[in-house]
Order: structure tokens, then sequence, then C-alpha cells
């Protein structure tokens, strides 16, 4: 028997919890993906769903052509779209009940030829598919596999004077020497590892660091620029003697100390300076992977006499129907009820993930018009003037929530005039100006640029300075923002900037 005071007690508690149904989760993640993780969720999709089956590109590109050839609507006033469409996704009944599957089926097709007549209306692609498919296969077929450090140095140890007995200690030398170039394990290591005396692997280390790409196995930064130096027979220059000597005060841009240091003049130690920032800190750089990060824009913005084009990118958007195979299916007197249930369930299923699609395209389209709409400076002369804007007040321009114009940006590109953008790039906060009228801190950064780059080198500008200059033109901001947006720029403060 449980002591008194500690006996069970029941309680009971109430709390609300929102939970989003599977469709509009997966609605969701549809508006939120960028292009080529829609392809892979799409492609998972079709896997999962045998009524699925995607257009072939070919395919799609001749119906897309006979639909634009034969469509009698203004391209520039789509309409509404099929108002079929309007059911209700909790339970997929649109009007009305639909019992008889060969009914619904019908009317499935309808809504989907529906639909490609409004999509081919509301988008009508700007370039010809068949050039972008040359180009784009060009491309493919230049890509090749480069070669990594590791092996680029390996196949100069074949080629080295190195006896058979030291090419094992240069393997596993190579082997330590990391991405960018330098030597990540110190000799006494090495030794310990391969039970070889410290000065065969001293030896062993001298000659690779003779390999190409000069400075190629160093230990430090020091070690790497005195190695391409010696590589240039410059032993003897002002740069060797900084580098060796005063590397810590060249890396504070020092150069009076250095120059009292040297008994040399401060313009010829800032001019070696400068000599020394030519050489390469990374020897590796050159066999470093690609990291170029390939996007594919969403949308294209294009100027046709005075105003400015918007489409989507359909082209790269996979493009589903609904199986005829299953409609077949059907119509043979053995399907029982259960192969019916579960035909109609995925054929359901295939058609709101079409309706997503379609509505994802449509309303990243909506959007991106209200950004070039509120953008049209931008488009013509570029970053410099770029005007603040939020995502609310796109939100409320194209009808959506907030948190939809967020999902429908992320990771999506804009290719304009200027160039391709990050959607997110155009939603900018405001700095108050004189005048009452806001301008994007993407502005009064490239105006900080450039007062930085026409600076008398001599007597550069400090913080407190622009901030003066910046408020002479009406732009009211603190010396902390300067700072940070100085910082954002990577731009080094006045006192490392000086040229003496």
């Amino acid at each position: 028997m449980a002591p008194m005071g500690q006996g069970l007690h029941l309680s009971q508690r109430m709390a609300l919890q929102q939970v989003l149904a599977p469709q509009l989760q997966q609605s969701l993640a549809l508006l939120q993906a960028p292009m080529l993780e829609l392809k892979a969720l799409v492609e998972q999709e079709v896997q999962q769903n045998p009524v699925l089956e995607e257009i072939p590109s070919t395919e799609f590109s001749q119906q897309e052509r006979r639909e634009r050839e034969g469509a009698t609507a203004d391209p520039a006033d789509p309409g509404e779209p099929p108002s079929d469409l309007a059911f209700d996704p909790a339970t997929d009944r649109g009007s009305g009940a639909v019992d008889d599957f060969a009914a619904e089926f019908e009317r499935l097709s309808q809504m989907d030829q529906d639909w490609r007549d409004y999509f081919a209306q509301t988008n009508v692609p700007l370039r010809a598919r068949e050039d972008e498919d040359e180009r784009r296969q060009y491309m493919l077929d230049s890509l090749v596999a480069g070669t990594s450090l590791q092996e680029h140095l390996q196949e100069q140890v074949r080629l080295s004077d190195l006896t058979p007995e030291q090419i094992p200690v240069a393997e596993i030398i190579i082997g330590n020497i990391d991405d960018h170039g330098y030597l990540r394990a110190s000799v006494d290591e090495l030794a310990f590892s391969t039970n070889r005396p410290v000065g065969e692997i001293a030896t062993v280390l001298t000659v690779i660091q003779t390999f190409h790409p000069p400075g190629v196995g160093a230990r430090d930064l020091r070690e790497c620029l005195l190695l391409q130096l010696e590589r240039a027979g410059r032993q003897e220059s002002l740069e060797y003697a900084i580098v060796s000597r005063h590397m810590e005060a060249l890396g504070k841009r020092r150069f009076p100390e250095i120059a009292k240091a040297l008994a040399r003049p401060i313009e010829e130690v800032q001019k070696a300076a400068e000599r020394i920032s030519h050489l390469e800190p990374r020897p590796g750089r050159d066999f470093l992977p690609d990291e170029s990060i390939y996007v594919v824009p969403e949308v294209f913005v294009q100027k046709s006499g005075d105003d400015y084009v918007v489409t989507t990118n359909n082209d790269t958007v996979p493009h589903l129907r609904i199986s005829n195979m299953y409609k077949d299916l059907m119509a043979q007197p053995g399907s029982t009820q259960e192969v019916r249930d579960y035909i109609r369930d995925k054929i359901r299923a295939g058609k709101f993930l079409i309706k997503s699609l379609h509505q994802r395209q449509q309303t990243i389209l909506n959007i991106a018009r209200e950004i070039v709409q509120r953008q049209r400076d931008f488009m013509e002369q570029g970053v410099a003037h770029l005007r603040p804007m939020t995502m609310a007040q796109v939100a409320a321009a194209v009808g959506v929530h907030e948190t939809t114009v967020s999902r429908a940006v992320a990771g999506k590109y804009m290719e304009t005039p200027q160039g391709v953008f990050e959607m997110k790039f155009f939603f900018t906060s405001g700095i108050p100006t004189a005048s009452g009228v806001g301008m994007s801190n993407a502005s009064v950064k490239g105006i900080i640029a450039e007062m930085i780059g026409a600076e008398d080198r001599a007597h550069p500008l400090s913080d407190e300075e622009i901030v003066r200059r910046l408020c002479d033109q009406g732009i009211l901001i603190a010396r902390r923002t300067v700072a940070k947006y100085r910082s954002e720029l990577n731009l080094l403060p006045s006192h490392l900037r000086k040229v003496y």
C-alpha cells in the first residue's frame, strides 16, 4: 500500500496544438524548395505514386509550342486560373462528391489541360529552348575531372631523384599535406610514425619543398612565403628580410616599425609589402575542387520597350501528368473495388501535387512581379538605386501571408538586367534620410565603398569622416553602423589603409 500523500493522482489538461495536414505540408515544402531540391522532391513523389509520370522535355516542348500557337488569350492578361481547382484539400471533393470514377478521371484530364493552357499564357518563354539545350550540353561535355594536389605531388615524386628507400617517406609526407599545400605534421611526428631518423624526414621534405607549386610543403605562412622568394632567387631582397624577421609587424601593417628596424625608408618598406602581397599564401589553391555555386534562376526579368517582362523558369520545373494506363485498368471488368479505391486515392494525391506545383510557380511569379515593380530603379541603374522593401509590404500587395513570401524567396534566384541575384537580396532595411525617403542599406554600402575607393591613400577616411560626408548627402547614420558596413565590405579601418 502506498504511503499516505504518495498516492496516484489523475489530472486532465487541455492544450491547443496546430498540426498541418500532410497535403499542406507537402505544398509548403514545394514552395520553399529551390529548383534543384524541387526536382528531387518531385522525383521522390513520382517513385511513390505509380499513377504519376513526368512528361519528357521534348514532348512538353512540342506540346507547349502548340498551346502557345493556338492560344487566343492575351499573354499580358491571363485572367484567373481554372475555377474547378478550388477544392477542399482536406476532402478533395471540389464542388461535390464524384462517385463515378470515369467522370472524375475525365474532369481531371480537362483540369490538367486547362492548367497547361493557363500556364502557357502566363509564362511565355523568352529564350530559344534549342539554343539553351545546346549551350548546356556543351558546358557539360567540357567538364573534365581535375587533378588533386596530392596526385600532382606524387607524379613529381616518380620523376624525382629520390631513392627507392626515400619514396615511401615522401608518400607519407605528401599524405600529411592539406589541400592548401601546408604540411600538417611536424618532422618529429613523421619520424615517430615512420620509425625513420629525423634527418631523413627533413631531407625528403626539403626535396618536396622544391616541387611545384612553389611554397608547397611549408609548415606556416612565413615558411611558405620564404620558399617562394627563394625559388625566385630573392634571398637578398627587402621582402625576404621583412618576411624572415618582421612577419608579425607585417601582418599588422606596422611599416614605420619595420622601416626603423631595417634602417630603410618607409616608402621602400611599403612597396616591398605590396610585392609580398602578390605571393601565394595558399600554394594548393589551383588544385582545390571547384567551389563555385551554380544556381538555376527561378525567375527571368527582361526589358521589353519601357516595361519589364517577368517569367518563371518552367523549363526546369518537372511537368507531371496522370498516366492513361490507369484509366484503362479501371475499365477492365475484373477490377475489384479495392483496386479502384487504391487508384482513386493515388490519382487524387497526384492531382494535388500537380496543382501544388502550378500554385508554387504562380506564387513565385506574383511575388517577382511585385519586386520588379517596386525595384524598377534598380533594374534601370543598379545596386546603388535599390529601395528599402520589406516582405510584409510585398505580402500585402500580393495578397498572401508574410511567411509565404519568406518561403517563396528562400534559396531562389532572379536573373535581371543587372545580373543574377538571390530574391532575398531585394528585401533590405532602410536608412533614414533628411528628405524622409528611406535608402536601402545596400545602397549605403555602395556609397561607402565608393568613398573609400576614391580616398587619398595617404590620409584615409575615418569612420567619423564617412558619417559626416553621408550626413552632408542627407543620409543619417551612426558611426557604429558605418563600421559594421565597412566590415561587411571587407574594408580595413583607416589606420590599416594608410599608405605612406
